[in-house]
């Protein structure tokens, strides 16, 4: 005979306890999904603002850079003009003119642009072969001084012009103020246009995220239903936007910076070239240097952190209507559906 079950409860216990299925807990998944048609599209929009917030910042880099050498290119040095004249030793005026020149203190080297030198200055416009005997033309005298600690203009003017009378003195000044005021000018050409891009990323990226969180609204809504505070729901969109944001500015970003180096990899082997000659001599080398680089990181930062923003402005002020639709669900005015 088999003993009853009652006698024996441990024994029962324990099979019961056997054949008991063990517990599993579901693993926890975003309330976002991590990917969706509306990321994706927010995604692209967030990468081409962030490659052309960049590029037009490392073009106005360029530029200030540009105008900044060439104003030093030309403050650093004084140019004597000697004409010529009859029954005139012009090798003796020139070497005359830079000896008188380098007297003044402020000045650290002269240089006299010989016949052949010059007629290569010439030849763009008279052509080659030039033969300087038989044209009234100017020799030149190029002076190199301390741009911090420039001589006496005016003294050294006169001294040359009593010394010799053919000799006149051009410090630059005139070419140098027309200079810094095209910078300055250009730069800020280039910020304008810099602050519309910005301007534009920022509405841009506005709509593009209240679009991709009406997607979402049925989300917002059965969270906060269920007893969800604000402030939770705002951080799991937050997060969710960030991540969007970070890769589409990174991908802009990184697209900006790989354009900048590849096309100064491109300038530098294609030198003495003359497209790149003129290119060189208007924009400068294609480099934005570290700052530039810097600028362009900055820039990507600042694009993630204002879709991060936006969008938890955008949650909050869903919960808000919400909230009022339920206080009072006849009253529609002034709130989004």
């Amino acid at each position: 005979m088999t003993e009853p079950p009652s006698r024996n409860p441990e024994k029962a216990s324990a099979k019961t306890q056997q054949k008991r299925p063990e517990l599993r807990v579901r693993p926890t998944a975003p309330i976002l999904p991590p990917s969706n048609i509306q990321g994706s599209a927010l995604m692209v929009v967030i990468s081409i603002m962030a490659f052309l917030a960049c590029l037009t910042l490392g073009g106005v880099s360029m530029v200030r850079s540009t105008a900044a050498s060439w104003e030093s290119q030309i403050s650093r040095e004084i140019t004597i003009q000697i004409k010529p004249d009859d029954n005139f030793d012009m090798e003796k005026a020139l070497t005359q003119a830079r000896d008188l020149a380098l007297t003044f203190v402020g000045t650290k080297s002269g240089q006299i642009v010989d016949e052949a030198a010059t007629a290569r200055l010439l030849e763009p416009w008279l052509g080659p072969g030039l033969d300087l005997k038989d044209l009234p033309v100017p020799r030149l005298v190029i002076i190199t001084i301390d741009e911090s600690n420039p001589p006496d203009f005016d003294s050294m003017r006169a001294l040359l012009k009593d010394s010799i009378p053919q000799a006149s003195l051009d410090d630059h000044r005139t070419w140098v103020d027309r200079l810094v005021s095209m910078a300055h000018t250009t730069v800020m050409i280039g910020t304008g246009i810099l602050l519309l891009v910005f301007t534009a990323m920022v509405l841009t990226v506005v709509f593009a995220t209240r679009g991709a969180l009406s997607g979402n609204r049925h989300v917002v809504e059965v969270l906060h239903f269920v007893g969800a505070e604000s402030s939770f729901v705002a951080t799991e969109f937050q997060k969710h936007f960030l991540k969007i944001s970070l890769k589409g500015s990174a991908i802009g970003s990184a697209l900006a910076a790989l354009f900048f180096a590849t096309a100064g990899f491109w300038q530098s082997r294609t030198l003495a070239t003359p497209e790149t000659d003129q290119a060189t001599a208007l924009f400068g080398t294609f480099s934005v240097g570290v700052l530039g680089y810097a600028g362009i990181f900055a820039t990507m930062i600042v694009i993630a952190l204002l879709t991060t923003f936006t969008a938890r402005l955008t949650v909050m002020r869903t919960i808000y209507e919400i909230d009022t639709l339920r206080s009072d669900p006849t009253r529609t005015d002034g709130i989004g559906s």
